[in-house]
Parts: structure tokens; C-alpha cells; sequence
């Protein structure tokens, strides 16, 4: 989104930019789980209205839960059966409790538990917000078309976006849409949909294809600037 934003507000100073698995705009969805994160966060009694640093506490056990919860959306149904199934946690049988009997559970409870100690509640709170209130299309009288046209001249940035087919986070119809609007106006953009079962983290992962096609447009770009980009050995 910021990088959506930064060639939109500043044409003339991006020559090149590469929106990753991402939208134009939040979807109802999005903003819907990001509402859960907010409401695991501030009815933790230890956010204290947003003042828990200076009460001396800090709402971990919210915004762990908010945590568990997103991260469920970076991953596919697919990804989440490899990697885990049914298969129980270090236990030959279930509990009938509510410890995590189950491998999946344990790992969204460490995940929540490693969230705290690197992130602050409020700035979660902040930049999800943020994040539903982004709409590129606002400021345009809410054509996306009319963004990438900034003065009635076409954005002189050279796009290329990449999805993933099994992010049901940031699907790839938000980034065709993205695509589309730029064709409209006549942009300089590229596309690709890379195939992976891993859900909206594959941008994070060892993806050869998507390796490739974001080398291939930085040697592009470098090219035309009269640049030479040196291969780190692997």
C-alpha cells in the first residue's frame, strides 16, 4: 500500500515500483479481521484506554490473540494441512481440555507469544486502521484509472505487480484490478500470478518463479538507466 501510494503521490521522484501481493483498498474481510485484532487488544484489561505504558502493564495477552488470528489469514487451508493436519502435540491422544492438543494450536500460540515481545499494542491498533482507511481511489473521485494520471498526464512509473494464487488475504483479482486501471491510462506495467499453495507468506518464502520475474524487471530498469545490477553469489 505504501508503495501504491508513494508512485501515486510522487510520479515524478518513483522511477520504478513493485506492489507485492497487495490492493488498492481493503476489502470488507480485511477490515473485518482487523476489527477482531482491535477488540482482542482493547478489552485486555491491561491496555488500559491505550495508557498501559504509563500504568506500568502491557495488554500481551490481547494483542497475542490478535496476532494468532492474522496469522491464520498470511497462510492457505492447503499450507496449514501440510505442515500441521490433525497431527497432535507432543501427546498420543487429545486432552478434552483446553491446552493445545493439537500441533496448530501450538504454533499459533507461539506465534502470539513471540508477537509481543517485538510489537507495541497501540501501534498495532494504529496501522491496522490505517491500513481499512487506505483507499487509493479517494483522491480521485474514486476512479483508480484517474490516480495513476496525475494532472491528466499518465504516471511515469514503471509498475510491476505480482499475487499469489492461493492468497485469499490479498487475491489476485485485487491486483488485476490494479493492472486494469493502469492499462487504462496507458502505464508502463507488468504482471504476473505466481502458483503456490502457500497462501499470502509466499512472497516471503522460496518462490523461484517470483525470484526471477522481480529480477528480470530490476536488470529491466537498471538497464534503461544505464545500471548494472551485480549478482550476489548464492
Amino acid at each position: 500500500m505504501q508503495v501504491l501510494q508513494w508512485a501515486v503521490a510522487y510520479p515524478e521522484s518513483v522511477f520504478a515500483a513493485i506492489p507485492i501481493a497487495t490492493a488498492a483498498r481493503h476489502s470488507a474481510q480485511n477490515i473485518a479481521f482487523h476489527e477482531v485484532g482491535r477488540q482482542a487488544i482493547m478489552a485486555d484489561p491491561d491496555w488500559r484506554n491505550g495508557a498501559y505504558l504509563l500504568e506500568g502493564t502491557r495488554p500481551e495477552r490481547g494483542l497475542a490473540v490478535a496476532r494468532m488470528a492474522a496469522h491464520i489469514t498470511y497462510l492457505s487451508e492447503t499450507a496449514l494441512h501440510r505442515k500441521f493436519g490433525r497431527n497432535l502435540q507432543d501427546r498420543k491422544a487429545v486432552t478434552y481440555g483446553f491446552d493445545a492438543d493439537f500441533q496448530v494450536e501450538s504454533y499459533l500460540r507461539y506465534q502470539g507469544a513471540a508477537f509481543v515481545e517485538r510489537f507495541d499494542a497501540n501501534s498495532y491498533l494504529y496501522i491496522t486502521r490505517a491500513m481499512d482507511y487506505f483507499d487509493l481511489a479517494a483522491d480521485a473521485g474514486g476512479s483508480l484509472a484517474n490516480a495513476f494520471r496525475p494532472g491528466g498526464k499518465t504516471t511515469p512509473v514503471r509498475f510491476c505487480l505480482a499475487s499469489f494464487s492461493s492468497d485469499w488475504l490479498f487475491p489476485t483479482s485485487e491486483s488485476r484490478a490494479i493492472v486494469h486501471a493502469l492499462n487504462a491510462v496507458a502505464a508502463n506495467v507488468s504482471f504476473v500470478e505466481i502458483e503456490t499453495d502457500k497462501g499470502h507468506d509466499a512472497f516471503l518464502l522460496d518462490e523461484p518463479e517470483f525470484h526471477q520475474v522481480i529480477r528480470g524487471f530490476l536488470e529491466g530498469c537498471a538497464e534503461h538507466r544505464g545500471l548494472t545490477i551485480r549478482r550476489r553469489a548464492r
